[in-house]
C-alpha cells in the first residue's frame, strides 16, 4: 500500500493557495476553507481525502490494463508531467491539444502511423532515394508529429480514463471525453467548475511545487496497479486452468472498482474533516452536508441477486452506458449479445441525450465472443476494427 499522503506535505508545498476570491466560482465552496488577503484558501483535509479516493481509482483503472491519458499544457506543468508520466508508460500530451484527439480518434491514429511509416523509410533506405528538399520536409514533418503525438504512439485505443491540470484551460479535452463517457480526474481551483469532472482533487494548479506533489502521488498509485497486474497475470501463468473463476474475481474492471472507490471515499470525507474540527486544526471549516446522491449510491452497490459482468469491456461502452443497460435488464454479456442494436439505441437515447451519438451496432457481437470467454478474439477485433474504435 502506498503511503497516505500528510496534509502538512500539501501545506509545505503550496497546494492550499487558491485565486483571487473575485475570481472563484461557486461551485468550490465546499472545498474552499477561509478567505485571507483576498485569496480563497482551499480545505486541505478534503484534498487529502479527494486525492485518496483518486488513487484508488486510478490504481484500479492501471491494474485492469486500460491507458490513462494525462492533459498539462500550462508552461509550468508540461515538464513534471512529462517526467512523472513517462516513468509509469501512460500517454500524455503536453503541447497543444488537437482538436479530436477523443472524439475523432481515428484519424490521430493515421497520423500516429505517419511517424511509424516514415520510420520505415529510414529502415529500408526509402528516405534516401528522396531529393534533398524532399528529405528536409520528411523530417521536419516527423518532427512536428513527434513534438505533438509522440507521447501517444503506443496509444492504440481510448483510454480508461482522462487525468487534466487546469479544467479550463484544458476544457476542450474535458468535453471530448464527457462526450464519450471517459471518467475524468482533475486538480480543480477555485476559479474551476467542479460539476463536470468525476474525481477532482481540489488544489492550487499554477504552482509547480503543487502541481508536482499532486503528480508524485498520482503516479505513485498507478505504478502499485500496474505492479500487481504484473503480479496476478505471473501468478496466473504459474496457477492451473481450474483457477478462471478466482482469477476473475482477482482482477476486478475500472468501472466497478470507481464505484466502490467512490461509495467508501465520500463515507471517510466527512468523518475526516470533523475530527480536524475537534483537534481544533480547522476550526472555522465549512461542513458540507452529505448530498443524497451518495446515500443513493449506497443501494446501488449492494450485490445484485444476478451478477452483472463489466460491459465497458465492449468498445464503446462506457461507465455511463454501461449502467444505462444495466437498469434496463442488459447487466451480462450473454444478455447484451441477445440485444437487437435499435433496442439498445432506444435505452441509451431514453437515458440519457448524451448517449444517444453512441452507435451500437457491433455491441452484441463483442458481447458474444465475451459471453463465450473468446477474450483474444475479442481484444484482436477491437484493434483492428477502425484504431479500436468499433
Amino acid at each position: 500500500m502506498a503511503k497516505k499522503v500528510e496534509v502538512k506535505d500539501l501545506l509545505e508545498a503550496g497546494v492550499h493557495f487558491g485565486h483571487l476570491t473575485r475570481k472563484w466560482n461557486p461551485n468550490m465552496a465546499p472545498y474552499i476553507y477561509m478567505e485571507r488577503n483576498g485569496i480563497h484558501v482551499i480545505n486541505l483535509y478534503k484534498t487529502a481525502a479527494k486525492l485518496e479516493e483518486a488513487n484508488e481509482a486510478l490504481k484500479k483503472i492501471a491494474a485492469s490494463g486500460r491507458k490513462i491519458l494525462f492533459v498539462a499544457t500550462k508552461k509550468q506543468a508540461k515538464d513534471i508531467v512529462a517526467e512523472k508520466v513517462a516513468k509509469v508508460n501512460m500517454p500524455y500530451i503536453t503541447e497543444r491539444w488537437p482538436g479530436g484527439m477523443l472524439t475523432n480518434f481515428v484519424t490521430i491514429r493515421k497520423a500516429v502511423k505517419k511517424m511509424a511509416s516514415i520510420d520505415r523509410m529510414k529502415k529500408d533506405g526509402t528516405f534516401n532515394t528522396l531529393s534533398k528538399k524532399e528529405r528536409l520536409q520528411v523530417d521536419r514533418l516527423r518532427a512536428k508529429l513527434e513534438k505533438n503525438l509522440g507521447s501517444i504512439s503506443e496509444m492504440t485505443r481510448l483510454p480508461g480514463a482522462l487525468f487534466v491540470v487546469d479544467t479550463m484551460r484544458e476544457h476542450i479535452a474535458v468535453k471530448e471525453a464527457l462526450k464519450l463517457n471517459i471518467p475524468i480526474f482533475a486538480m480543480v481551483d477555485t476559479n474551476s467548475d467542479p460539476r463536470e469532472i468525476d474525481f477532482l482533487i481540489p488544489s492550487n494548479d499554477d504552482a509547480s511545487k503543487s502541481i508536482e506533489i499532486i503528480m508524485r502521488e498520482v503516479t505513485d498509485a498507478i505504478a502499485e496497479g500496474l505492479t500487481e497486474r504484473k503480479s496476478e497475470k505471473q501468478s496466473d501463468r504459474e496457477g492451473n486452468d481450474d483457477d478462471t473463476d478466482e482469477q476473475v474475481v482477482r482482477a476486478p474492471r475500472a468501472k466497478k472498482a470507481i464505484k466502490a472507490v467512490k461509495q467508501e471515499a465520500d463515507d471517510k470525507i466527512e468523518d475526516e474533516v470533523v475530527v480536524a474540527e475537534e483537534e481544533n486544526l480547522v476550526a472555522e471549516a465549512p461542513v458540507v452536508e452529505k448530498p443524497v446522491k451518495a446515500k443513493a449510491t449506497s443501494t446501488e452497490t449492494k450485490e445484485p441477486k444476478t451478477k452483472a459482468d463489466d460491459l465497458t469491456k465492449v468498445e464503446g461502452v462506457g461507465p455511463k452506458a454501461a449502467e444505462a443497460l444495466a437498469n434496463a435488464g442488459l447487466a451480462t454479456f450473454a444478455e447484451l449479445a441477445k440485444s437487437n442494436p435499435d433496442d439498445i439505441k432506444e435505452i441509451l437515447t431514453a437515458a440519457s441525450s448524451r448517449m444517444a451519438h453512441l452507435d451500437p451496432t457491433s455491441w452484441p457481437k463483442q458481447a458474444k465472443m465475451a459471453a463465450d470467454g473468446e477474450w483474444d478474439k475479442l481484444k484482436t477485433w477491437q484493434d483492428n476494427a477502425k484504431g479500436g474504435v468499433a
